[in-house]
């Protein structure tokens, strides 16, 4: 929910064990504690509205979110939004190396001298313009990598896809976003939406805790909630066009409150017998809604689709 972010690299040289950051005072800080902190004051920052940071300050939680991503003392950590550098720094006791981009350049020149000397790579600029591979390269990295953070709930969904699309994608993600969001993206069918097969496609979402607003400075007025993505190495449920997928996905979901019949010939502009030809190739009963299917269902769909010559009509 910080800002997020891309820079410059800092090092241990090499050959040496990388030095472990400095602890910060926050790390004591009561959850219910309102005053700023420490962090903030020493560097003469405030949290910025416009970029919605709210700073994650209970170290329980951030102890949590670490540990949820099951890091090695091999492995490299991608971290999305770094903020004052809480998680970065329980993240960094437990990777190899750890690359963090942030947004705020204020943000960035603090991080970069409360890191200097470990082996926290800080980076500034905004995540959804750069690529992970990108990223790596800039801190002389490359390899197998996960993802962890807190991410901007105002571009949470977009980013998720961009990372998930990312060549190579990462092994998992540990992030936090919005409740509702996390709730989306784990529901099964009977629940499904858009949002949560578009991260289904590609591996298995949990959601591990709910964060109270307490838990933050200043806090916000959404939940919150920690979301595990287990990534697959290739999409799943056997899709192998997902332009397709998206495309049967998207318009069976144009409108919700539609049996699928109707929806897919509203969201394709065909009739709705094609439509429903189309869901008989795929042994999908025509009077269900979208929110009803799983997985394997958009997949068969999707084949069927294109077994059918992808009929669509014009604009």
């Amino acid at each position: 929910m910080t800002s997020t972010s891309s820079g410059h690299r800092r090092t241990s040289p090499a050959g040496r064990p990388a030095k472990r950051p400095r602890r910060s005072p926050a790390a004591s800080r009561r959850s219910d504690d309102l005053s700023p902190p420490p962090e903030l004051r020493e560097a003469g920052l405030t949290a910025r509205k416009a970029l919605g940071q709210h700073f994650l300050t209970d170290r329980d939680i951030l102890r949590q979110i670490a540990a949820a991503a099951g890091l090695s003392p091999q492995e490299t950590v991608i971290e999305i939004g770094a903020g004052l550098g809480g998680l970065t720094a329980e993240l960094a006791e437990r990777a190899g190396r750890l690359v963090a981009i942030e947004l705020d350049e204020a943000l960035v020149r603090y991080l970069r001298h409360r890191f200097a000397e470990t082996n926290v790579t800080i980076i500034q600029g905004d995540a959804l313009d750069v690529s992970p591979a990108e990223l790596l390269a800039q801190a002389e990295l490359s390899g197998p990598y996960v993802v962890a953070g807190n991410l901007p709930y105002a571009i949470a969904q977009p980013l998720l896809r961009h990372l998930l699309e990312a060549q190579p994608p990462p092994k998992r993600l540990v992030v936090m976003v919005q409740a509702e969001v996390a709730e989306s993206i784990v529901a099964g069918p009977g629940a499904m939406s858009l949002l949560g097969v578009s991260i289904q496609l590609y591996g298995e979402p949990r959601l591990l805790f709910h964060v109270p607003p307490s838990a933050f400075y200043p806090p916000p007025k959404v939940r919150s909630a920690v979301l595990r993505i287990d990534v697959a190495a290739q999409p799943r449920a056997g899709v192998r066009d997902v332009e397709a997928f998206f495309r049967l996905a998207r318009a069976g979901f144009s409108a919700r409150r539609k049996q699928l019949r109707n929806a897919l010939s509203h969201g394709l502009r065909i009739d709705v017998a094609t439509a429903g030809e189309l869901l008989a190739d795929a042994a999908v009963d025509p009077t269900l809604r979208a929110q009803a299917l799983p997985l394997e269902s958009w997949a068969a769909l999707a084949r069927a689709w294109v077994a059918r010559g992808r009929p669509e009509g014009p604009p």
